[in-house]
C-alpha cells in the first residue's frame, strides 16, 4: 500500500462527449481521455479509471483520493430530463417561480420566451402558514393543509419535492415540519428544504434553487451512490470527494444532498487549473478558454483570482442573454458557456443562413467521422476536412477517425446548400463556431467591465488548442498558453482545488445596530457546519476561514461583497465595516453616498484546506534548435485562405527552449495545437506551449 502522503490522486471529469481521466503520482502525470456513456455515466467512468490505473502502473488499493467532476446535473436540468417534482409553497405564494422578476430580459422582443420553471403549475402546492422576515410566525403551519397534499403525491407519481416556504431564511421550523409529515407517508421520498439549500432572501431565486435541487437530486444521488459501490467493489477504497461550482471539493453525502451544487462542477476546474497557470506563467490578466466535445467555457481572470458569483443561470433560452435562463443562487465562477463543441451540429436553416449549436451529437452517436452512425456534420467533422485533426492519433488511437464519412456529411449539409466546394464547407463551419465564441466573450467582458484584447489566453479542453489561434486573432489576442495535459484540462484542475465549503445565511443587519455578540453568534454556527464538511475531506489539516458581508446602501436593490475582519468581532469593527464597504462601493461606482446608512442582508463563510503552492513564475529558457517535424500535413490555413503545408511536431518532443515557426500542427494524445500562420511557437521552463502573434 502506498503512504498516505505520496499516495496517488485521480481525477475523473464527465463531459457530454468525452470522460477525461487523470492521475496524479508525485511529478508524473497519467492521463487519458474515453467516451462518455450517458445511458450509465459511471461505466464510462470505470473504463477509462481502468485504463489509467493500468498505464500508471498501480493498484486500485494504491489511490489515495478520487476527485470526481460532471456534468449529469447540468445535462438534466437543459434536457429536462430530471425526476418528476413537486414545490411546495406558502399559501398564496405558488405562482412566485413563474412571475420570476415580470421584467423582460429583451425588451425589443414582442414574442420573448422565458424558460419555464422545472415545477409546472399543477403540481405547485400550497400550505397554510407564515412568517415575518425576523423569522417570528405569524400563522401557525396548519398540519392538516400538509397532510391533504400526500394523496397527491402517489395520484401524480412525484419523485421528488421542493418545499420554498415564505421567509424560511429566517426560520426554517415550519419547512423542517412539512418534510416531517410528508416522511410519516414517503420515507423514501425525495425531500428538498430551501431553507438548508438556499438560505437567502428573494422568493425567486430561492425556489427556483431549491425546485432545481429536488428535480436532479433522484438522478444525482442514484449515480453517485451506485459509482461508490461500483469503486469500492474494484478494490477503490479511497475516499470520494466531488468539485463544486465553486472551485471548492465537497463530500460525497454533501453532494448528494445538495447535488445542485456541482451544477458547474466540470468548468469550474478548468478555471481553477488556468488560475494555476496563470500563476506559474506571471499573467495577471487572463482569457480562460476550454472547449470540450459539446460546450464552450470562458472565464476571466484578474490577478491569479476568477471572477465569482452567487448567482448562475442555466438552460438559457437566448444564447448570451442574461436573464433568459433559471436562476440557481449557489457560489460559483463567473463563466460563460455557450454549445460549441466538437458535437456541435451544423445545418444551413430555412433563410440560408448556416447555424453551429447548440444541439450537439453528444458521445452516442457523436460527429460522423466517429463512424457510430451520425448523420449531421459537425465541428469535429469540419476539422477532419480541414485537415487539423490526424484521423490515426485521435483520442490516442484508440478508435481511428473517418476523414470520407466527414466529407460526406460536410459536404451534403453544408457544401450542397450553400454553394461551397471542397474544404470551403468545412471552413464555413469553423469560422462560425469560432465567431460564436469570440462573439460570447466580447459579451461576457462588457458586462463585466473588462478588456478582451489586453489578455493573454489559456486554451485547454480536447477541441480549444484546435481554434484557440483563430480565435485569439478574432479577439485581437496575441498569446496563447497551451499547458501539459490540455486535452483532460478541467480533470488536472481538479487536483489543484482546495478543500473548502461555503455556508450563506440572510440576517438583516442596520450597520448602526450592530452587535457583535448576535453576530458572532452566527458566524459560529456556520462556520461549525463548513468545518464539518471540510475536515471529512482534509482530515488533520489547518483549516482557513474567510468571512464575507453582503451589504448596501438602505433602499438600493443590489448588494456589494465585502471581507469581514478574522477573529472575534467587538461592536467597534462597526466603524472599519463600514470603511471596508465604502472602499469597496467607492471601488466599483466611483463615490461613496454621504448621509446614507449602510446594512448588511447576508453572510457567506468559507473554510478551506491548504492546497499545493503554484510554482514560482516562469523565467526566459535559453533557446536551443528548431524543432524537428515528424512530417506535414495539407491544411486549409483561415488567414492564406487555401491549403498549405503544416508541419506536424509531437509534443513529446518538444522540450523547454525548442521553437517552432508556423504553421504547425503540435500533436499529443488527447488534442492537437494548431498553430496558425500568423503564429510560432515557443515551451517555456515547465513544457508548456506559448503560441506568439508575430506576422
Amino acid at each position: 500500500m502506498t503512504s498516505e502522503t505520496t499516495a496517488p490522486r485521480l481525477a475523473v471529469d464527465v463531459g457530454g462527449t468525452f470522460t477525461d481521466v487523470a492521475i496524479e503520482i508525485g511529478d508524473r502525470l497519467i492521463t487519458t481521455k474515453v467516451l462518455t456513456t450517458p445511458a450509465a455515466p459511471e461505466e464510462g467512468v470505470l473504463t477509462g479509471v481502468a485504463k489509467a490505473v493500468e498505464e500508471a502502473g498501480i493498484k486500485p488499493g494504491d489511490l489515495g483520493l478520487f476527485i470526481h467532476g460532471t456534468t449529469l446535473a447540468t445535462n438534466a436540468l437543459i434536457e429536462r430530463k430530471g425526476a418528476k417534482t413537486a414545490l411546495i409553497t406558502t399559501e398564496g405564494h405558488r405562482d412566485s417561480v413563474q412571475m420570476a422578476q415580470e421584467n423582460r430580459f429583451d425588451q425589443y422582443d414582442i414574442n420573448i420566451d422565458r424558460p419555464d420553471p422545472l415545477v409546472p403549475r399543477h403540481l405547485r402546492w400550497s400550505v397554510t402558514e407564515r412568517m415575518n422576515f425576523k423569522g417570528q410566525v405569524l400563522l401557525d403551519l396548519d398540519a392538516d393543509s400538509v397532510r391533504a397534499l400526500i394523496p397527491r403525491i402517489q395520484d401524480h407519481g412525484i419523485e421528488a419535492v421542493a418545499i420554498g416556504l415564505l421567509h424560511s431564511y429566517a426560520n426554517g421550523a415550519h419547512e423542517r415540519r412539512v418534510a416531517e409529515i410528508l416522511a410519516e407517508a414517503y420515507p423514501e421520498l425525495s425531500v428538498t428544504l430551501s431553507s438548508e439549500v438556499c438560505p437567502e432572501i428573494r422568493e425567486y431565486e430561492r425556489q427556483s434553487t431549491a425546485s432545481a435541487n429536488a428535480y436532479v437530486r433522484p438522478k444525482m444521488a442514484g449515480y453517485l451512490t451506485a459509482l461508490s459501490a461500483r469503486m469500492t467493489a474494484l478494490g477503490y477504497t479511497c475516499p470520494i470527494l466531488l468539485m463544486t461550482s465553486g472551485g471548492g471539493l465537497t463530500d460525497l453525502d454533501t453532494a448528494i444532498r445538495f447535488p445542485i451544487r456541482l451544477v458547474e462542477s466540470g468548468p469550474a476546474g478548468g478555471a481553477i487549473l488556468a488560475t494555476e497557470i496563470a500563476k506559474e506563467c506571471g499573467l495577471d490578466r487572463v482569457l480562460s478558454y476550454d472547449m470540450g466535445g459539446t460546450t464552450a467555457k470562458i472565464c476571466l481572470i484578474d490577478d491569479f483570482n476568477p471572477l465569482s458569483s452567487r448567482t448562475f443561470e442555466v438552460a438559457r433560452v437566448y444564447r448570451n442573454m442574461k436573464g433568459s435562463g433559471l436562476p440557481v443562487r449557489i457560489p460559483a465562477i463567473e463563466m460563460v458557456e455557450i454549445g460549441a463543441g466538437g458535437g456541435s451540429i451544423a445545418k444551413v436553416d430555412g433563410m440560408g443562413r448556416l447555424q453551429v449549436g447548440p444541439e450537439s451529437s453528444g458521445a452516442d452517436p457523436g460527429p460522423a467521422a466517429y463512424g457510430r452512425g451520425g448523420q449531421q456534420a459537425t465541428v469535429t467533422d469540419a476539422d477532419v476536412v480541414l485537415g487539423k485533426v490526424d484521423p490515426e492519433r485521435f483520442a490516442g488511437g484508440s478508435f481511428g477517425l473517418r476523414p470520407d464519412l466527414a466529407e460526406q456529411v460536410v459536404q451534403a449539409d453544408i457544401g450542397k446548400p450553400m454553394g461551397l466546394e471542397g474544404r470551403l464547407a468545412g471552413f464555413a463551419i469553423a469560422e462560425i463556431v469560432d465567431e460564436n465564441m469570440a462573439n460570447a466573450a466580447r459579451v461576457h467582458a462588457i458586462e463585466w467591465g473588462k478588456d478582451v484584447a489586453a489578455r493573454s489566453m489559456i486554451a485547454f479542453g480536447g477541441a480549444a488548442p484546435l481554434h484557440a489561434a483563430r480565435m485569439a486573432e478574432k479577439l485581437e489576442i496575441g498569446t496563447i498558453v497551451v499547458p501539459t495535459g490540455a486535452g483532460v484540462g478541467s480533470a488536472i484542475g481538479f487536483l489543484r482545488a482546495p478543500i473548502s465549503y461555503e455556508v450563506v445565511r440572510s440576517r438583516y443587519l442596520r450597520l448602526s445596530d450592530f452587535e457583535a455578540g448576535s453576530v458572532n453568534d452566527l458566524l459560529g454556527e456556520m462556520e461549525a457546519e463548513a468545518r464539518a464538511i471540510v475536515q471529512h475531506g482534509a482530515g488533520d489539516a489547518e483549516l482557513s476561514v474567510h468571512r464575507v458581508a453582503y451589504m448596501r446602501y438602505m433602499g438600493q436593490g443590489h448588494e456589494i461583497t465585502v471581507d469581514l475582519p478574522a477573529g472575534d468581532l467587538t461592536d467597534g469593527h462597526a466603524d472599519s465595516i463600514r470603511t471596508f464597504f465604502e472602499t469597496e462601493y467607492a471601488a466599483l461606482y466611483g463615490r461613496t453616498i454621504p448621509g446614507q446608512e449602510p446594512e448588511i442582508l447576508s453572510w457567506t463563510l468559507t473554510v478551506s484546506a491548504p492546497i499545493v503552492a503554484a510554482a514560482e513564475a516562469v523565467g526566459d529558457v535559453p533557446a536551443i534548435e528548431a524543432a524537428k517535424p515528424v512530417g506535414s500535413r495539407q491544411v486549409f490555413d483561415p488567414d492564406l485562405q487555401e491549403t498549405v503545408d503544416y508541419a506536424i511536431y509531437l509534443r513529446a518532443d518538444l522540450t523547454p527552449g525548442m521553437s517552432v515557426t508556423g504553421p504547425a500542427l503540435i500533436v499529443e494524445d488527447q488534442t492537437t495545437t494548431v498553430v496558425t500562420s500568423p503564429f510560432d511557437l515557443s515551451v517555456n521552463g515547465i513544457g508548456y506551449l506559448i503560441l506568439t502573434r508575430t506576422r
